[in-house]
C-alpha cells in the first residue's frame, strides 16, 4: 500500500534530511510531504533540496509560524489528492522513531487510525522532566473523563490513518489550534464510527527535555478538552 507521510517544520533544517533519508531507507512505498512554516533557520530552501533530489518527496510552503495542528491539515489534503491508501503525520525531531512505522503499519491492518501512544506497556519517554511527565497523564485522564475517547494517548502526533478515515473528516471543521488539533480529529474520527488502535512507542522529547509545563499549556490542555466537548456534543 502507498503511504504518504506529512511532517511538519518549523526550525528543523539540521533533522529534515535524517529525516527523510532514514525514511526513504524503510523499503516502502511512500512520499514524504514537508509542510514547513517559513522557518528562519533555512528549513524550506533545505526542504526544497531534499525534493529536488527524492521524487518522493514534496514540500509545501505557508507563509508563517501557524502552528502544527494546522501545518498537517495542510499536508493531509495535499496528501489526499495523491494515489496513497495510508497517511502518517509525526515530527520531525526524531522524537517519534521512524523504525518504529512498521507498529502503525501491523495495525493499520485491524484499526482504521492508529496512535503510536506513549502510555502503554511497552511505551517509554525519554528526556522529560518529571512534571512534564505527571501533567501529561493527569491531562489525559482528564481528557478521556470528558471525552469519553477509549484511547490512552490523546496528544501524541505519531498517528496512522486510512484514506477513509481522512475523507470522512470536516478539515472545514476543525477549529482548534496547536496540539489540540490533534485531539478534535480524534473526536471527529471517533463520532464517525471507525476503528481507533494504540501501539506502544517510545517517544524522545529533543526540545523540551529541560522545560516545565507553562500556565498557558494548563490552561490549554483543560479548556480546550471542555470546547470540544461542547462543540461536538
Amino acid at each position: 500500500m502507498t503511504i504518504a507521510i506529512v511532517v511538519p517544520t518549523y526550525n528543523e533544517r539540521d533533522n529534515i534530511g535524517r529525516l527523510v533519508e532514514a525514511l526513504l531507507g524503510l523499503g516502502r512505498d511512500l512520499r514524504v510531504i514537508i509542510v514547513d512554516d517559513n522557518s528562519p533557520d533555512g528549513t524550506g530552501p533545505a526542504a526544497d533540496e531534499l525534493a529536488a533530489q527524492h521524487s518522493e518527496v514534496h514540500v509545501i510552503h505557508r507563509a508563517g509560524k501557524g502552528g502544527r495542528g494546522a501545518a498537517v491539515l495542510a499536508g493531509f489534503r495535499e496528501a489526499l489528492s495523491t494515489n496513497a491508501d495510508l497517511f502518517v503525520e509525526m515530527d520531525a525531531d526524531f522524537s517519534h522513531d521512524p523504525a518504529e512505522l512498521y507498529r502503525l503499519l501491523d495495525a493499520a491492518a485491524e484499526y482504521d487510525m492508529v496512535i503510536g501512544s506513549r502510555d502503554l506497556p511497552g511505551s517509554r519517554i525519554v528526556n522529560w522532566p518529571w512534571r512534564r511527565t505527571v501533567f501529561h497523564f493527569l491531562a489525559n485522564i482528564y481528557a478521556r473523563l470528558v471525552l469519553g475517547i477509549p484511547v490512552r494517548d490523546y496528544t501524541n502526533g505519531y498517528r496512522l490513518y486510512h484514506r477513509r478515515v481522512l475523507e470522512a473528516l470536516d478539515f472545514d471543521a476543525i477549529q482548534a489550534t496547536g496540539y489540540i488539533v490533534l485531539s478534535e480529529v480524534l473526536v471527529q474520527v471517533h463520532r464517525a464510527g471507525f476503528r481507533i488502535g494504540e501501539v506502544p512507542t517510545t517517544f524522545v522529547n529533543r526540545r523540551r527535555g529541560v522545560s516545565n509545563v507553562t500556565p498557558a499549556e494548563i490552561t490549554e490542555a483543560f479548556t480546550g478538552v471542555l470546547k470540544l466537548r461542547r462543540r461536538y456534543r
